[in-house]
């Protein structure tokens, strides 16, 4: 796997997360209805449970990706932990509401700040923080830009944040047993970013696809075009009883629920290489590509 990264990473990251989005239709739910327990969680398999984040902007809004865990019988796997010490406070007394058992580790899906500055409260020494191999250079490059933005956000829910590096590191595949079950996490080349991790519990056969997967969100591109495709096309391959996107539904059916962000980044794509070809500047693309996806997406 190449490095994808540059000294114009920082740049595109902060564009990502703030501005580059286009549109999908409304996103496909699972048929099964999940109900929340006090907490606002969704059970969405025997042993996985999710809290539904609502679409929102990085740093204006609050729990607005999904974020979860994997009870087993001997370890708790958690999967993105939020936006903010706070909120990850909120995710583990979630789930002490429902079982005591260790959390021995929380997987990072990718860098995004929704997902993943929640971490510190989950330090322990018992602990491993799971991350793609890539993860480490982005958090560099980028987790003091996020702590400065969530400094001067309008929440107050801050103030314990801190930046939590992994000590398990994702190159191609790696397996988690948390008892009686095992979890397979899968490192994918440059997409969404170029740290996005998905994960596997076959035992329920629940693929957990982080922000690789967007439902009603605008999606937001920080990696590669191409790439993103690619990896979808290939998951499109895998069958699976329940997914859980990064934002969207708690659960949805698959691969149907991969078909409007499928539509979106090959329309991109298409529109991009042809104002390549016509001479288009950035500036124009910005204002005039994707257009007629904006009526099938939020945050648009």
């Amino acid at each position: 796997m190449s490095n994808p990264f540059s000294l114009s990473f920082p740049l595109l990251l902060t564009a990502g997360i703030l501005l580059i989005q286009a549109h999908a239709e409304t996103a496909l739910q699972s048929s099964e209805q999940h109900t929340k327990n006090s907490h606002g969680l969704s059970q969405v398999a025997a042993s996985s449970y999710v809290r539904p984040g609502h679409h929102g902007m990085i740093f204006e809004s609050e729990d607005i990706a999904n974020i979860g865990f994997i009870i087993g019988t001997e370890c708790v796997a958690v999967v993105d932990m939020g936006g903010s010490y706070t909120e990850g406070m909120r995710l583990l007394q979630a789930i002490r509401s429902l079982t005591a058992t260790p959390i021995c580790y929380v997987i990072n899906t990718h860098v995004h700040p929704d997902h993943m500055l929640g971490n510190k409260a989950f330090q322990q020494e018992s602990t491993h923080f799971v991350g793609h191999q890539n993860l480490p250079q982005a958090l560099g490059l980028v987790g003091d830009i996020f702590l400065d933005r969530l400094q001067t956000s309008k929440h107050s829910v801050q103030a314990a944040t801190e930046i939590i590096f992994p000590d398990v590191l994702v190159s191609d595949t790696l397996q988690l047993d948390l008892g009686d079950r095992k979890l397979l996490l899968t490192a994918h080349d440059v997409a969404h970013t170029a740290a996005d991790l998905s994960i596997y519990d076959p035992k329920d056969d629940v693929l957990w696809m982080g922000d690789l997967l967007f439902l009603g969100h605008t999606p937001a591109l920080d990696g590669s075009l191409i790439g993103w495709i690619d990896e979808i096309e290939g998951l499109m391959q895998k069958q699976v009883a329940v997914v859980v996107p990064g934002h969207g539904p708690a659960s949805v059916a698959w691969p149907q629920a991969s078909h409007d962000l499928l539509r979106y980044l090959k329309g991109l794509r298409d529109e991009t290489r042809v104002w390549i070809e016509s001479g288009g500047d950035i500036q124009g693309a910005q204002e005039q590509l994707g257009l007629s996806e904006r009526a099938h997406w939020q945050l648009f």
